[in-house]
């Protein structure tokens, strides 16, 4: 499949939003926005000031918990309505009418968030002695996981003035600014042989089997993102400021510290992590791409190569029914009901799969709210890659199905645990696929697809990881130049690639895509210490099957409620041993050693 041309994937299914609200003028939907700005007034006219007094008085654990049950069904009703602005919005980023309604229902969910902005604050406030005897029994024993996390964010709470004005201006500022990149990024178009396309579509040309295509879709690109480069530097130095102001005035003393908070991680398991895979990338990525050029013939690859398919390699477009059935199948063989619950975003429109002008580029699964259910979007094209997508974000859609009854306050599970389930689902597809394939080429075609995958999940996103910490740490010294910013990708890129991935002039701009870095700084290591511990979780499984898929499926459905060393304790797993890590990348170094010996 060249240029523009289009492979017949069969009907492909846009998701049905209905189930949050009739559309965007619906009666519904009116009276659930007026609806949560009188109830969050309410809440805060009702309680404010006087959680000390429930807490110290007559059956605290019933009268606390009480509360906490409205607080968190207003949460779900806040949820559910910025949930149905943010899937229309990213139906079609560009289109103005969505813009504003997403925009409006920014502003709306904020204002009523300020009114609950106290509860949080005050809960922190609570005589340690006395809350903790209210959660030792009774109603309240079932918030006391949210109740200790929270606690957590204690030293880094500001007064509720403060707390109100950094979410008032969080509109005008980062949402903006966020706002700002997405709708660049949807408007930019891409020429490559003569036929204009948005990004999705560009950069799934970098897998085209014809070497000429994958060079002229890095080229467009380049100079695409280039002519736009000014701001995306505008946009990176800002956000990155807005960090460092808020880390100040919160006292994170390191510019990832505050995802490590969020994501319940200890800082030294991240370092150990990220030291682990920087020191394994010549045996890992470095000792692949050697192998990748040998099998192409050449000394180094251009970085237009990188994915793409191998020489010889059987080409194949798999149509949405073969991608449905075999993830399907994948996950029937591990679990029955984790099939059935992700036959559900098929069988009930939760799914959103073709590639339209203007929509959201990427893959995503948003667990919206408890009361709900999840929604599934992809940018379906029919190569391999594309079905791993769809495995890997059903595997998050099952998650968040599973982990909803925990509600809306402990249903939201870590980064860093919310990847497992996600990259598990690929693991079981592309096992599946792997053991009912006979012809040898197909089998070294997909297994270097496979290690090429983990390298862009472990290795490409530590050196994501890198790159940002360079950059947030440079950014406190003063803004930073395009220059600057080209020159800490370049590095961190040819750190981790090697010398096997020829790296030239037209590279220096592929940092401004990447939405991670716009919408969750230090988002990207998680997906490092999900595959990791999905490499590690899957060893135990084929060593002791018998009762895995019981255990593995509880995982999920603990949602927020336990620590990681809680939930990876059936397993006889720690991420806080130095050796763990070493673990996932033996599995990732042995399908490499077996390419190799293919060749030998």
């Amino acid at each position: 499949m060249r240029g523009g041309a289009k492979a017949d994937l069969g009907a492909l299914p846009e998701w049905d939003l209905s189930g949050l609200y009739p559309d965007l003028d619906s009666d519904e939907y009116k009276a659930d926005t007026a609806r949560a700005l009188s109830e969050c007034r309410d809440f805060a006219a009702q309680y404010k000031g006087k959680l000390a007094e429930i807490v110290a008085g007559p059956d605290a654990s019933a009268q606390l918990a009480a509360v906490i049950r409205r607080y968190e069904g207003l949460e779900d009703l806040l949820g559910r309505i910025m949930s149905y602005a943010g899937l229309v919005y990213s139906g079609d980023t560009t289109d103005p009418v969505r813009a504003k309604f997403y925009g409006d229902a920014q502003e709306k969910v904020t204002n009523a968030s300020t009114d609950l902005l106290f509860f949080v604050l005050e809960l922190n406030r609570l005589d340690a002695a006395q809350l903790d005897a209210a959660m030792q029994t009774g109603p309240l024993a079932h918030y006391r996981p949210w109740l200790e996390d929270i606690r957590k964010e204690l030293p880094h709470q500001l007064d509720d003035q403060l707390e109100k004005l950094f979410l008032e201006k969080s509109v005008t500022g980062r949402s903006a600014w966020n706002r700002l990149f997405d709708e660049t990024i949807a408007a930019l178009r891409f020429t490559v042989d003569g036929h204009e396309m948005t990004i999705e579509p560009a950069l799934n040309l970098l897998q085209d089997p014809q070497e000429n295509t994958r060079r002229n879709a890095a080229h467009a690109i380049s100079q695409t993102l280039s002519g736009q480069a000014r701001t995306f530097a505008l946009i990176t130095n800002t956000l990155a400021k807005d960090q460092e102001i808020s880390d100040r005035w919160r006292h994170f003393t390191h510019v990832a510290d505050s995802r490590h908070l969020a994501n319940r991680v200890e800082p030294e398991v991240v370092d150990a992590m990220v030291s682990a895979v920087r020191s394994a990338y010549p045996r890992l990525a470095h000792r692949y791409y050697q192998l990748k050029a040998h099998w192409f013939g050449k000394q180094a690859l251009p970085y237009w190569d990188r994915n793409a398919p191998l020489p010889q390699a059987p080409a194949h477009h798999w149509r949405w029914d073969e991608a449905r059935d075999l993830v399907l199948g994948a996950y029937q063989q591990f679990s029955p009901r984790m099939a059935s619950v992700a036959r559900r975003f098929f069988d009930e429109r939760w799914i959103d799969a073709p590639v339209r002008p203007g929509k959201a580029p990427g893959a995503f699964a948003h667990p919206t709210v408890p009361s709900s259910h999840p929604f599934v979007l992809v940018n379906y094209q029919g190569k391999p890659r594309d079905v791993m997508t769809l495995a890997h974000e059903l595997g998050h859609g099952v998650h968040q199905v599973l982990a909803g009854p925990n509600g809306a306050l402990m249903a939201p599970t870590p980064l860093t645990l919310a990847e497992t389930a996600s990259v598990f689902g690929e693991m079981l597809t592309f096992r599946s696929l792997l053991a009912r394939t006979d012809d040898p080429k197909l089998r070294k075609s997909m297994l270097a697809a496979k290690v090429e995958d983990m390298l862009n999940t472990v290795v490409r996103q530590i050196a994501f990881y890198t790159f940002e910490r360079k950059l947030h740490e440079a950014r406190r010294e003063g803004e930073l130049t395009l220059e600057q910013i080209n020159r800490f990708w370049m590095d961190v890129q040819a750190e981790s690639l090697g010398p096997a991935i020829r790296l030239d002039p037209s590279y220096e701009i592929f940092w401004a895509y990447i939405p991670h870095f716009i919408h969750s700084p230090f988002y990207v290591y998680a997906y490092a210490f999900g595959d990791c511990l999905v490499n590690s979780l899957y060893g135990v499984y084929q060593n002791a099957a018998e009762g895995f898929a019981e255990r593995y499926l509880a995982m999920l459905a603990a949602g927020g409620t336990k620590h990681h060393t809680e939930l990876l304790a059936p397993f006889g797993l720690d991420a806080r041993d130095p050796g763990f890590w070493q673990i996932g990348l033996g599995m990732i170094e042995g399908m490499i050693t077996e390419l190799a010996n293919m060749d030998a």
